[in-house]
């Protein structure tokens, strides 16, 4: 069974005939935006794979399904979707609202890099929920307490990385901070102490997105690359009711990479992103 067996099922090609017409891809837009693909990425890909048939002398629908397989991988394709861990320590931020699953994201991500040997700190301001991962992780935790300055947590982490000779630091920053200036000034804090304390190390700014939200998540992604410039995307819930066509709306019009997807509750239910096996199992 495939990763993405749990993806709800969009079925885009299941009742499209067999003839390749005008009506056939009136069909196939519906079905993306019904998918949660957005409007104008449904356009992008709809006339690409209408470009595509041509070209490639497509005559069935079978045929067209795994084009349009190729063209969703293609539009996912931005960007490295691997973590950037070069330095000892590297640094991976977590941002996102409240309620998108960021502290499992950690505990997870944290619980298998543990599983690969790498030595690994948790950092978090308040820090109850992201402490039982830890200790289930066998993970070390920085932490202060509720309302503790977060660029102070962030540097008594970078000194416990430097002095415990630490592979990667996962920060788990505020989730409460809706007001923009707030966020960028928390933000450019934290990048200043990490700047400091540990300059030239690989960095990531991962964004914590719960896909159920459809396209508010498109939304909330546009704010948090305005004002935290992040490198990569977490996609949690995929198993409920999201349809994912999300997925591809935020990575194309983002020119972001999904670089993890959630799928469930349990630690092996996050894993890294592969836009090819994601399109196989949305269509």
């Amino acid at each position: 069974m495939g990763f993405f067996d749990k993806l709800k099922k969009i079925n885009i090609f299941a009742n499209f005939g067999s003839e390749l017409t005008d009506d056939f891809y009136d069909e196939l837009e519906e079905s993306l935006i019904l998918a949660d693909t957005g409007m104008d990425t449904t356009l992008e890909l709809v006339e690409e794979l209408r470009r595509r048939v041509k070209e490639e002398h497509i005559k069935t629908v079978e045929e067209a399904r795994a084009c349009m397989c190729r063209c969703i991988a293609d539009a996912m394709t931005v960007g490295d979707a691997g973590l950037d861990l070069s330095t000892r320590p590297s640094v991976v931020l977590f941002i996102g609202v409240n309620g998108v699953g960021k502290t499992t994201t950690i505990g997870k991500i944290g619980s298998q890099l543990r599983a690969e040997r790498k030595k690994v700190l948790f950092c978090a301001a308040a820090a109850d929920q992201l402490t039982v991962w830890a200790d289930r992780a066998g993970v070390d935790i920085i932490k202060q307490h509720e309302g503790a300055d977060p660029a102070a947590v962030v540097f008594d982490a970078a000194s416990a990385a430097k002095a415990r000779n630490t592979d990667v630091v996962l920060v788990d920053t505020a989730g409460r901070l809706h007001n923009k200036q707030n966020l960028m000034n928390e933000l450019n804090k934290i990048s200043r102490v990490i700047d400091r304390e540990l300059p030239g190390c690989a960095r990531e700014t991962l964004l914590v997105l719960d896909a159920t939200t459809g396209q508010n998540g498109l939304i909330q992604a546009k704010q948090f690359k305005e004002t935290a410039g992040i490198t990569g995307i977490v996609l949690t819930k995929l198993d409920g009711t999201a349809k994912g066509g999300i997925a591809i709306a935020i990575a194309k019009e983002l020119g972001v990479p999904v670089k993890y997807a959630g799928v469930g509750e349990g630690i092996d239910d996050l894993k890294p992103f592969n836009a090819a096996e994601f399109a196989q199992a949305l269509i």
